[in-house]
Formats: structure tokens, C-alpha cells, sequence
């Protein structure tokens, strides 16, 4: 219909009889709004001075043709003004994994080492508290399922801290580093707590270490002051006794303080529990003969052997840890059990309702991409 228009518009355009224009405007009541606009657009470009857009409207019954050189374009610019608005209000707003919400954009920051995005006043609260209570590790992105997770940088850090917050991380890095690093030392002297330098191949091992501030010398693997004939326990050092008289001391030889038996880092133990959690490196051991204990979940370690009953803790209490680990498991298995066959059952809506938004998408894609044959009316046109 809208070729025929065309077609009669330009045959017919200087000389029309009236029968002929009055078939013309009732073949342009039933355009289309597109048609219509290419009807303008092909009017404009023939020079007129004004834009006839034809256009149904009923005066007294019968259809005319009106002459709006400015309303469509101002109102399907207008429209598409809206809609382009609304789509950017849309993407402005950023959802927060940390407060569960959805901020503006501008309040938000985004992590450098894995491109997570959450506002800006959650990120500062977590960065704090990770200085406070992380001893030096490093900041980690605080998405657990975040798929490339890497630590902070330290302008990153400063941003969303204070400057002496940022100082004491430093500190605490730096001091974790020195105990994690097998070629340092820090000197044991009191009042010079300098970094010392160990020989390559001497670590753990009762060797002397210079110290190069106090100009002393001390053992690497006790920490003691280094004296001729001197002899230690490697890797159990005697740093400090228990605070009672000397007998008991000497009836009580197990020390206050040891070494991570993986990392090295000193801890001190005045009671509790003798399953012992390092820390700095998260390593479970055994606080007597320093075992390792990362996988005894039921405590079988305390049960036998020179540590027996020496846990800390009431058999009934055992018994009850024991009780509640074997309920998880076992709940744990019959959840997996009972669920598995309800998963086969389900798993063919599963996966259409997975595939459903993507084959919408493929197929949005395939009506936006024009045909050969809508190309070659265009160009007929």
C-alpha cells in the first residue's frame, strides 16, 4: 500500500484530478507512523519549506490531511529522549554484595586486582577492620566468590583509610614479613628490636646471627644470646617460664611460649584448649608435640599417645564435639541423598530456564539485524 502511495504521488503530483487526491488521502488514513515519516522525509528532501506529515483525523466525519512541520519530530525526540533517560538511570545503579542494596554509581569504587564493584562506605568499613583485626595479612577482595581475587593495592588502602591507620598496616606488614621471611631475624635484645640478616641455608638451625645495630649475638633457632657451647631445642624455645617459684618451674619443663611449627611465628599459650590455630599461617596443631591437626575434625590425636586427655577440655565435651561433627556429616549426606533425585527430575526445567533469557537475547539480536529484502525495499524507496 505504501509503494502505491509513492508511486501515485509521483506520477500524478502536478496534475491530479480531485477524485484522484481525495483516493490519496484514503489510502494515507491507513498508513502506518513509519510510512509516514518517510512520506516527510521524502517530501523534505524535494525542498519544500515545510514538513507535511500525513496524518488521520476525523473532521466531521471525513479525513484530512494536516501540516505539522515540528510536533513529530519534537514528540518521537522527546520519546526517545525518556527512554534514553530511563535506560541511564537503570545503569547508573550498581548492586552492593557487601550491604545487599543498590547504590548509584558514584558512590561506588571499583578493586584493580579483580574488578569488583561496591559502594564506597562499605569498602571503607571493611578495609578498617581489616587493618584492625588482620595483624599485617593482606586485604583481600571481601567477595567470597569472587573469580580472581587478589589483595589491595596500597593506594587503595589509603583511600579508604586513615593516614595513622595506614601507618600501623604498614607496621604489621612489615613485621609479619620479617617473621615470615626465613633469611630475617628480629634481634631478641629488648631495646634494639632490629631486622637482622641470616645466612642462606642457616634457618632453624642453633647458628649465631650478628646483629648489626646493638653489635650483638644471638641464636637463630631460640633467639637466645649466643655463648660458647650454647645448646637449644629447635623449634621449641624456652622464651618464658611460668610466673611461680623456681621449683615449680623446673617440675613444669612444657614453655609458655613456641613457634608455629610451619611458619614460625611465636605464640604464647597461659590456658585453654591445647589445639592450638596459628594465626599468621591458619595452621592447626597440636600445642605439646606440635603435630599437625589440620584434619582431625573428632580430636582423634588426644585419644592415645604421650598427648592423651591432654586437650583441656572434659570428656563430655569431647563426646558432645564429636556428637554435633557426626550430625553434620550425616545430615549433610542425607540432604545429598534424599535431593539428588529431585535434581535429575528437575534439572531439564533447570536448564530451560537457564537457556530461556539466553535464546530471548539470540533472538532480539536476529529481529535487529535488517534482511535482504528490508534493505532492498529501503532502497526502492
Amino acid at each position: 500500500m505504501f509503494s502505491n502511495f509513492v508511486a501515485k504521488e509521483e506520477e500524478e503530483e502536478e496534475e491530479k484530478p480531485e477524485v484522484v487526491r481525495e483516493q490519496i488521502r484514503e489510502d494515507a488514513a491507513h498508513l502506518s507512523a513509519s510510512e509516514q515519516r518517510r512520506v516527510a522525509h521524502r517530501t523534505r528532501r524535494k525542498g519544500q519549506d515545510r514538513l507535511d506529515v500525513l496524518q488521520t483525523e476525523e473532521n466531521g466525519g471525513h479525513h484530512s490531511i494536516i501540516s505539522q512541520p515540528e510536533g513529530l519530530n519534537n514528540s518521537s525526540s522527546s520519546m526517545a529522549d525518556a527512554s534514553d533517560s530511563s535506560i541511564q538511570t537503570a545503569e547508573a545503579m550498581v548492586y552492593c554484595k557487601l550491604c545487599l542494596t543498590d547504590c548509584p554509581a558514584p558512590e561506588t569504587s571499583t578493586l584493580r586486582s579483580c574488578d569488583c564493584v561496591f559502594c564506597t562506605q562499605c569498602l571503607r568499613q571493611y578495609v578498617q577492620l581489616a587493618i584492625r583485626d588482620g595483624a599485617g595479612t593482606p586485604i583481600t577482595c571481601p567477595d567470597v566468590a569472587c573469580k580472581h581475587p587478589g589483595a589491595l593495592l596500597d593506594s587503595e588502602i589509603a583511600a579508604f583509610a586513615s593516614g595513622e591507620q595506614v601507618k600501623f598496616y604498614q607496621r604489621l606488614k612489615f613485621e609479619r614479613g620479617v617473621q615470615l621471611d626465613p633469611c630475617k631475624a628480629w634481634c631478641p635484645v629488648l631495646e634494639c628490636q632490629a631486622v637482622c640478616s641470616v645466612n642462606p641455608g642457616t634457618e632453624g638451625k642453633p647458628v649465631p646471627v650478628p646483629c648489626p645495630t646493638c653489635h650483638g649475638v644471638f641464636c637463630y633457632a631460640c633467639k637466645e644470646l649466643w655463648e660458647d657451647g650454647h645448646s637449644c631445642q629447635q623449634h621449641q624455645p624456652l622464651v618464658v617460664l611460668p610466673a611461680n617459684d623456681s621449683a615449680q618451674a623446673s617440675a613444669d619443663p612444657d614453655p609458655v611460649i613456641k613457634q608455629c611449627p610451619k611458619c614460625g611465628v611465636y605464640i604464647e599459650r597461659n590456658q585453654g584448649c591445647a589445639q592450638m590455630l596459628c594465626k599468621s599461617c591458619k595452621h592447626t596443631f597440636c600445642w605439646y608435640c606440635l603435630q599437625n591437626l589440620d584434619g582431625d575434625i573428632f580430636l582423634r590425636h588426644y585419644d592415645k599417645g604421650p598427648c592423651r586427655n591432654k586437650l583441656g577440655h572434659s570428656r563430655a565435651s569431647v563426646m558432645w564435639n564429636r556428637t554435633q561433627v557426626a550430625g553434620i556429616l550425616v545430615g549433610v549426606s542425607i540432604i545429598v541423598v534424599v535431593t539428588s533425585p529431585l535434581l535429575l527430575l528437575a534439572s531439564p526445567c533447570i536448564l530451560c530456564c537457564v537457556c530461556k533469557p539466553w535464546h530471548r537475547r539470540n533472538e532480539k539480536k536476529k529481529k535487529k539485524k535488517p534482511t535482504k529484502e528490508t534493505k532492498a525495499t529501503d532502497l526502492a524507496v
